[in-house]
């Protein structure tokens, strides 16, 4: 298994619960909220850190770009993904 983190740290906790919902309804793919790392309070950062996103790599083509179109998404919307 595959496991790629992604960070946007405006993105809101309830736009990544969200965003973890949607992913985990693809077949093969499961998701870790990463909890904020920050050791000052900002209120311009979001509550998480980040999305950890595993493929199982038995995962077909279909949920690969699926998920690639989900991310895509959220970032047009919430603005761009680091990683």
């Amino acid at each position: 298994m595959s496991e790629r983190v992604y960070y946007n740290p405006r993105m809101p906790l309830a736009v990544y619960r969200e965003l973890a919902a949607h992913l985990q309804l693809l077949e093969g793919v499961s998701v870790r909220l990463l909890p904020q790392t920050c050791s000052h309070f900002d209120y311009d950062l979001s509550q998480i850190e980040g999305i950890a996103v595993t493929v199982s790599p038995t995962s077909s083509p279909h949920t690969q770009i699926r998920l690639e179109e989900i991310l895509h998404y959220y970032a047009l919307r919430h603005g761009g993904w680091q990683y």
